[in-house]
Protein backbone atom coordinates (compact mmCIF):
# COMPACT_ATOMS: atom_id res chain seq x y z
CA UNK A 1 0.00 0.00 0.00
CA UNK A 2 1.25 3.08 -0.66
CA UNK A 3 2.03 5.52 2.43
CA UNK A 4 1.71 8.98 -0.35
CA UNK A 5 -0.24 10.57 -3.25
CA UNK A 6 1.06 9.72 -6.44
CA UNK A 7 3.30 11.92 -8.47
CA UNK A 8 5.04 14.25 -5.54
CA UNK A 9 8.53 14.35 -8.04
CA UNK A 10 6.85 15.01 -11.01
CA UNK A 11 9.27 16.73 -13.45
CA UNK A 12 12.38 15.76 -11.18
CA UNK A 13 15.35 14.09 -12.23
CA UNK A 14 16.66 11.73 -9.29
CA UNK A 15 20.04 9.79 -9.56
CA UNK A 16 20.37 6.86 -7.31
CA UNK A 17 24.07 5.35 -7.16
CA UNK A 18 23.47 1.48 -6.34
CA UNK A 19 19.78 1.81 -7.60
CA UNK A 20 19.94 -1.92 -9.90
CA UNK A 21 19.38 -3.72 -6.81
CA UNK A 22 18.34 -4.51 -3.26
CA UNK A 23 17.23 -0.87 -1.29
CA UNK A 24 18.39 0.88 -3.28
CA UNK A 25 16.40 0.07 -6.45
CA UNK A 26 13.49 -0.09 -4.02
CA UNK A 27 14.06 3.51 -3.76
CA UNK A 28 14.50 4.21 -7.78
CA UNK A 29 11.53 2.57 -8.15
CA UNK A 30 9.50 4.66 -5.60
CA UNK A 31 10.64 7.70 -7.47
CA UNK A 32 9.10 5.98 -10.75
CA UNK A 33 6.08 5.47 -9.35
CA UNK A 34 5.86 9.37 -8.29
CA UNK A 35 7.17 10.50 -11.46
CA UNK A 36 10.18 11.17 -11.51
CA UNK A 37 12.93 10.61 -14.55
CA UNK A 38 15.47 8.14 -13.00
CA UNK A 39 19.34 7.67 -13.51
CA UNK A 40 20.76 4.81 -11.66
CA UNK A 41 24.84 3.74 -11.45
CA UNK A 42 25.88 -0.07 -10.41
CA UNK A 43 28.66 -2.29 -11.13
CA UNK A 44 26.96 -5.39 -13.22
CA UNK A 45 25.26 -3.93 -16.75
CA UNK A 46 23.04 -7.12 -16.30
CA UNK A 47 21.55 -5.67 -13.44
CA UNK A 48 21.09 -2.22 -14.61
CA UNK A 49 19.13 -3.34 -17.39
CA UNK A 50 16.79 -5.48 -15.31
CA UNK A 51 16.54 -2.77 -12.72
CA UNK A 52 16.18 -0.55 -15.95
CA UNK A 53 13.38 -2.41 -17.37
CA UNK A 54 11.30 -2.35 -14.56
CA UNK A 55 11.57 1.35 -13.77
CA UNK A 56 10.14 2.22 -17.38
CA UNK A 57 7.39 0.29 -16.32
CA UNK A 58 5.86 2.78 -14.71
CA UNK A 59 5.98 5.27 -17.71
CA UNK A 60 9.24 7.47 -16.58
CA UNK A 61 12.22 7.99 -18.44
CA UNK A 62 14.88 5.79 -17.14
CA UNK A 63 18.90 5.42 -17.88
CA UNK A 64 21.65 3.24 -16.41
CA UNK A 65 25.31 3.78 -16.42
CA UNK A 66 27.81 0.94 -15.60
CA UNK A 67 30.40 2.39 -12.86
CA UNK A 68 32.50 2.08 -10.08
CA UNK A 69 31.60 4.86 -7.60
CA UNK A 70 35.25 5.08 -6.00
CA UNK A 71 36.47 6.03 -9.95
CA UNK A 72 35.72 9.65 -9.73
CA UNK A 73 36.46 10.43 -13.12
CA UNK A 74 33.97 7.50 -14.56
CA UNK A 75 31.58 9.04 -11.65
CA UNK A 76 31.51 12.46 -13.10
CA UNK A 77 31.16 11.41 -16.55
CA UNK A 78 28.06 9.28 -15.79
CA UNK A 79 26.29 11.96 -14.26
CA UNK A 80 27.19 14.26 -17.28
CA UNK A 81 25.26 12.28 -19.24
CA UNK A 82 22.36 11.55 -16.86
CA UNK A 83 22.27 15.38 -17.23
CA UNK A 84 22.45 16.05 -20.92
CA UNK A 85 19.65 12.85 -21.29
CA UNK A 86 17.05 13.98 -18.44
CA UNK A 87 18.48 17.42 -16.99
CA UNK A 88 19.97 18.94 -13.95
CA UNK A 89 19.49 16.43 -10.99
CA UNK A 90 17.11 17.57 -8.66
CA UNK A 91 17.42 14.53 -6.15
CA UNK A 92 20.97 12.34 -5.38
CA UNK A 93 21.10 9.16 -3.65
CA UNK A 94 24.42 7.63 -2.92
CA UNK A 95 23.61 4.04 -1.55
CA UNK A 96 26.71 1.87 -3.15
CA UNK A 97 27.75 0.05 -0.50
CA UNK A 98 29.92 -2.88 0.87
CA UNK A 99 29.81 -5.26 3.40
CA UNK A 100 31.15 -9.08 4.73
CA UNK A 101 31.29 -9.96 8.33
CA UNK A 102 34.69 -10.65 9.21
CA UNK A 103 36.29 -9.97 12.83
CA UNK A 104 39.36 -7.23 12.56
CA UNK A 105 42.39 -10.22 13.34
CA UNK A 106 40.49 -11.74 10.47
CA UNK A 107 40.08 -9.21 7.93
CA UNK A 108 42.95 -7.61 5.77
CA UNK A 109 43.98 -4.26 5.09
CA UNK A 110 42.33 -4.44 1.46
CA UNK A 111 38.84 -5.62 2.48
CA UNK A 112 38.96 -3.07 5.41
CA UNK A 113 39.49 -0.32 2.72
CA UNK A 114 37.59 -2.00 -0.14
CA UNK A 115 34.44 -1.22 2.37
CA UNK A 116 36.22 2.45 3.18
CA UNK A 117 36.18 3.37 -0.13
CA UNK A 118 33.00 2.38 -1.22
CA UNK A 119 31.06 3.79 1.24
CA UNK A 120 32.54 6.99 2.14
CA UNK A 121 34.94 7.47 -0.58
CA UNK A 122 32.23 6.67 -3.19
CA UNK A 123 29.53 8.60 -1.72
CA UNK A 124 32.08 11.92 -1.92
CA UNK A 125 32.51 10.97 -5.44
CA UNK A 126 28.96 10.92 -6.05
CA UNK A 127 28.73 14.31 -4.49
CA UNK A 128 31.72 16.07 -5.59
CA UNK A 129 30.86 15.28 -8.86
CA UNK A 130 26.92 16.04 -8.77
CA UNK A 131 27.16 19.47 -7.52
CA UNK A 132 27.87 21.28 -10.38
CA UNK A 133 24.88 19.35 -12.01
CA UNK A 134 22.13 19.81 -9.21
CA UNK A 135 19.16 22.32 -9.50
CA UNK A 136 20.27 25.09 -6.97
CA UNK A 137 18.32 25.91 -4.64
CA UNK A 138 15.98 23.00 -4.58
CA UNK A 139 18.38 19.77 -4.75
CA UNK A 140 18.19 16.91 -2.29
CA UNK A 141 20.95 14.75 -1.89
CA UNK A 142 19.98 11.44 0.64
CA UNK A 143 23.37 9.17 2.03
CA UNK A 144 22.13 5.78 2.94
CA UNK A 145 24.02 4.90 5.98
CA UNK A 146 23.55 2.16 8.69
CA UNK A 147 22.78 1.68 12.51
CA UNK A 148 26.35 0.70 12.69
CA UNK A 149 27.73 4.25 12.69
CA UNK A 150 26.64 4.97 16.16
CA UNK A 151 26.44 1.28 17.07
CA UNK A 152 29.76 -0.66 17.60
CA UNK A 153 28.65 -4.33 16.20
CA UNK A 154 31.45 -7.06 16.16
CA UNK A 155 32.95 -8.28 12.99
CA UNK A 156 31.87 -5.18 11.46
CA UNK A 157 34.32 -2.84 12.30
CA UNK A 158 34.68 -1.67 8.86
CA UNK A 159 31.14 -0.85 8.26
CA UNK A 160 30.68 0.89 10.98
CA UNK A 161 33.67 3.02 10.48
CA UNK A 162 32.58 3.67 6.93
CA UNK A 163 29.04 4.71 7.99
CA UNK A 164 30.31 7.07 10.70
CA UNK A 165 32.32 8.83 7.90
CA UNK A 166 28.92 8.92 5.69
CA UNK A 167 27.09 10.59 8.35
CA UNK A 168 29.80 12.79 9.49
CA UNK A 169 30.15 13.95 5.52
CA UNK A 170 26.37 14.10 5.42
CA UNK A 171 26.61 17.19 8.12
CA UNK A 172 29.52 18.91 6.33
CA UNK A 173 27.73 19.04 3.14
CA UNK A 174 24.62 20.15 4.73
CA UNK A 175 26.61 23.39 6.25
CA UNK A 176 28.48 24.10 3.17
CA UNK A 177 25.84 23.60 0.82
CA UNK A 178 23.16 24.67 2.61
CA UNK A 179 23.81 28.49 1.07
CA UNK A 180 23.61 27.24 -2.25
CA UNK A 181 19.96 25.84 -1.47
CA UNK A 182 21.15 22.07 -1.31
CA UNK A 183 19.83 19.87 1.26
CA UNK A 184 21.31 17.39 2.60
CA UNK A 185 20.26 13.70 4.80
CA UNK A 186 21.04 10.36 6.13
CA UNK A 187 18.96 7.61 5.50
CA UNK A 188 19.77 5.12 8.72
CA UNK A 189 18.22 1.32 7.99
CA UNK A 190 18.10 -0.63 10.83
CA UNK A 191 17.87 -4.64 9.55
CA UNK A 192 15.76 -4.62 6.51
CA UNK A 193 14.33 -8.01 5.48
CA UNK A 194 15.12 -9.58 1.71
CA UNK A 195 18.27 -7.73 1.18
CA UNK A 196 22.09 -8.79 0.27
CA UNK A 197 23.10 -7.23 3.86
CA UNK A 198 20.47 -9.49 5.96
CA UNK A 199 21.38 -12.87 4.30
CA UNK A 200 24.90 -12.24 4.70
CA UNK A 201 24.70 -11.07 8.41
CA UNK A 202 21.41 -13.46 9.28
CA UNK A 203 21.65 -16.37 7.24
CA UNK A 204 19.79 -18.66 8.70
CA UNK A 205 16.35 -18.90 11.32
CA UNK A 206 18.05 -19.23 14.35
CA UNK A 207 20.27 -16.06 13.54
CA UNK A 208 17.12 -14.12 11.84
CA UNK A 209 15.56 -14.78 15.62
CA UNK A 210 18.63 -13.19 17.30
CA UNK A 211 18.73 -10.37 15.70
CA UNK A 212 15.17 -9.14 15.85
CA UNK A 213 15.52 -10.42 19.85
CA UNK A 214 17.31 -6.94 19.62
CA UNK A 215 14.33 -4.94 17.69
CA UNK A 216 11.59 -3.30 20.05
CA UNK A 217 9.00 -3.65 17.09
CA UNK A 218 9.91 -7.59 16.50
CA UNK A 219 10.19 -7.18 12.91
CA UNK A 220 12.46 -6.39 10.20
CA UNK A 221 11.88 -2.84 7.74
CA UNK A 222 10.66 -3.87 4.39
CA UNK A 223 12.42 -2.30 1.64
CA UNK A 224 9.44 -0.41 0.63
CA UNK A 225 9.63 1.26 4.09
CA UNK A 226 13.17 2.52 3.68
CA UNK A 227 11.83 4.13 0.31
CA UNK A 228 9.09 5.84 1.68
CA UNK A 229 10.92 7.73 4.34
CA UNK A 230 13.70 8.48 1.23
CA UNK A 231 10.60 9.74 -0.60
CA UNK A 232 9.51 12.09 1.93
CA UNK A 233 13.27 13.40 2.73
CA UNK A 234 13.31 14.02 -1.04
CA UNK A 235 9.74 15.79 -1.28
CA UNK A 236 8.31 19.58 -0.97
CA UNK A 237 7.24 18.32 2.69
CA UNK A 238 10.61 17.84 3.88
CA UNK A 239 12.30 21.65 2.37
CA UNK A 240 13.38 22.99 5.66
CA UNK A 241 15.28 19.49 6.85
CA UNK A 242 19.08 19.32 6.47
CA UNK A 243 21.97 18.00 8.46
CA UNK A 244 19.75 15.58 9.73
CA UNK A 245 20.37 11.87 10.29
CA UNK A 246 16.87 9.62 9.67
CA UNK A 247 16.77 6.50 11.72
CA UNK A 248 14.34 3.68 10.10
CA UNK A 249 15.13 0.73 12.89
CA UNK A 250 12.01 -0.47 14.30
CA UNK A 251 13.38 0.98 17.79
CA UNK A 252 16.70 -1.28 17.49
CA UNK A 253 18.84 1.49 18.00
CA UNK A 254 17.60 2.28 21.46
CA UNK A 255 19.23 -0.84 23.18
CA UNK A 256 16.69 -0.96 26.08
CA UNK A 257 16.85 -3.66 29.12
CA UNK A 258 15.74 -7.16 27.55
CA UNK A 259 16.74 -6.21 24.34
Amino acid sequence: MRVFADHLLRDRHAFVTGGSSGICLAIAERFAEHGARVSILGRSQEKLDAALALLRSHGVEASGFACDVRQYDGMAVALGEARKRHGEIDILVCGAAGNFPAPVLGMSANGFKAVMDIDVLGTFNACRAAYEHLRKPGASIINISATHAFRPIAFQAHVCAAKAGVDSLTQTLALEWGPSGVRVNSVTPGPVDDTEGMRRLAPDEASRKRVLGGVPLRRFATKAEIADLTLFLCSDAATYITGGIYLCDGGQSLGGFGF
